[in-house]
């Protein structure tokens, strides 16, 4: 289901990278203005759909180049594919800034690591090269600051940069049965930095964005008795996320 679901918002986002060169016939000067009204209310709504790209930045614990790591020779942290559906509210703070958030935001990931195995244990079907994928349901709570620069006709250019509080429901650092998994907390906290652009049609605005996130908190719940889990010490997520919204 989330493959295919994944598979639609991409090509939702594929199609939607044509539309800026529809849109770009509508900032000639002679070009119609489109929701003349629309920059002056106070609150904006809409939905927000988008794919990212997730991996994790990680710090080796000293274990890993010591004598007594003797299984494990690399680890090597996978991108992978997500998807995110979110609701937008805006709140207009002046003619260049605002605040916005997203009370529902929920961001489904896949992040995986690679380890090289110098001995892999073949009953437990394990290879010289083993992959570990952990999967993440996760609602976010983000608040950002937006600038946003002078409209011209039916364009607009603005940045975002702001904070994030995300809890991830699949997180399995109190899971009994994750002994084979390396452990993850499911509080998160971090900052993100992205650029955007407003496209003006007669009766909603279409907003491609690019978004930079740094997950700030060491979310690795580390267990020295788990040879997947004990050579690694802090594991930070990381994330580019491309979406659209619609106002």
């Amino acid at each position: 289901m989330q493959y295919l679901l994944r598979n639609k918002i991409i090509h939702i986002i594929l199609i939607s990278l044509v539309l800026p060169s529809v849109a770009f016939t509508q900032m000639r000067g002679d070009a119609e203005l489109n929701l003349p009204e629309h920059d002056n209310q106070k609150f904006h709504f809409g939905i927000n759909i988008g794919v990212n790209r997730a991996h994790y930045s990680f710090t080796f614990n000293p274990l890993f180049i010591s004598a007594a790591n003797d299984s494990i020779s690399t680890v090597e942290s996978i991108n992978s594919t997500g998807i995110n559906l979110a609701w937008l509210v805006n709140m207009r703070l002046s003619n260049h800034f605002d605040i916005r958030t997203y009370p529902l935001d929920l961001i489904f990931t896949e992040k995986a690591f690679q380890y090289i195995l110098r001995k892999p244990d073949r009953i437990l079907d394990e290879d010289s090269i083993t992959i570990k994928k952990i999967q993440g349901i996760t609602l976010a709570l983000p608040l950002q600051l937006k600038f946003t620069s002078d409209r011209i006709n039916n364009f607009k250019v603005y940045t975002m940069a702001g904070g994030r509080v995300e809890y991830d429901f699949a997180a399995n650092a109190g899971d009994k049965k994750a002994e084979r998994l390396i452990k993850l907390n499911k509080l998160d906290y971090g900052i993100d930095a992205g650029i955007g652009f407003h496209f003006y049609f007669p009766v909603f605005v279409l907003t491609p964005e690019i978004k930079l996130g740094w997950g700030l908190k060491n979310v690795h719940s580390r267990d020295p008795n788990l040879k997947f889990s004990n050579v690694i010490d802090k594991i930070n997520s990381r994330t580019l996320t491309l979406s659209l919204t619609v106002e």
